[in-house]
C-alpha cells in the first residue's frame, strides 16, 4: 500500500517531535518499497527549529500533495501557529481528507483549534497538560499514555513519545509484525528508567 505521509514544519518546533515520526515512517516506506513522507511548511523554503536545527520544507501549502497521514508536531513555535489563520485554516482543510490526522507534543492544540481534535481525548506534553485542559476544546486531555487514540485522530506526549505514536500507526496500516520489524530496523528499544548507574 502507498502511503504519503505530510509533516507541518514552521519556526521553533522541537526537532525531535518531527524527525523522530519521519525515521519511523521513512523506513516504513524503505521497507515497503513504497510509500512517501514530506515537509510542508507555510510558505515552503527553510524553518529553524526550536534548537537550531534547519530543515528546508519539500513544499509550501500551495504544493504540498494530497495527504494520507497528517502529521502536527509541537515546540514553543506552537504558542505562536495557533493564532496563524493560514496554518490552522490548511490543518483544517487537509484534516478530513487524511486516514490519520496526527500530532506530537503541543501540536495537539493546533489539532483542536483546527477542529479535528475538537470534542476528542488528547494528550501532549506533561508541562502543557494543565495549559491545555484551561484552553478547553478537547473532551479530554490525558495525562498518563505515550499516545491517545480518538477515531482517526492519534495525538502523543512529548518529543520520544512520537515515536512511540508512529511506530503503533505503522502497525496500524500495515501488520504489528512490520511495525516490529522497523522498530527493530532502527533499533529503538527504550528500557526506562535511565540505567548508566547500573
Amino acid at each position: 500500500m502507498t502511503y504519503t505521509t505530510g509533516i507541518l514544519i514552521f519556526d521553533k518546533l522541537e526537532e525531535l517531535d518531527a524527525i523522530g515520526p519521519w525515521e519511523v515512517f521513512t523506513m516504513a516506506a524503505e521497507v515497503r518499497g513504497s510509500g512517501k513522507v514530506v515537509t510542508i511548511s507555510q510558505h515552503g523554503g527553510m524553518v529553524k527549529c526550536a534548537k537550531g536545527l534547519r530543515i528546508e520544507a519539500d513544499h509550501s501549502f500551495e504544493t504540498a500533495p494530497p495527504l494520507d497521514i497528517i502529521l502536527v508536531p509541537g515546540g514553543m513555535g506552537t504558542r505562536t501557529e495557533v493564532d496563524n489563520k493560514a496554518v490552522i485554516d490548511w490543518i483544517a482543510k487537509v484534516a478530513p481528507g487524511c486516514t490519520w490526522v496526527t500530532s506530537v507534543c503541543t501540536g495537539s492544540m493546533l489539532l483542536i483549534e483546527a477542529g479535528p481534535a475538537r470534542g476528542k481525548r488528547v494528550t501532549t506534553h506533561w508541562a502543557f497538560v494543565e495549559t491545555l485542559r484551561e484552553r478547553g476544546g478537547a473532551a479530554e486531555v490525558v495525562d498518563d499514555m505515550r499516545f491517545v487514540r480518538d477515531g482517526n485522530v492519534v495525538s502523543s506526549a512529548g518529543v520520544s513519545a512520537g515515536i512511540d505514536m508512529s511506530l503503533w500507526l505503522i502497525g496500524q496500516t500495515d501488520s504489528p509484525a512490520f511495525a516490529r520489524d522497523a522498530q527493530k530496523r532502527i533499533e529503538y528499544d527504550p528500557a526506562p528508567p535511565y540505567t548508566a548507574a547500573v
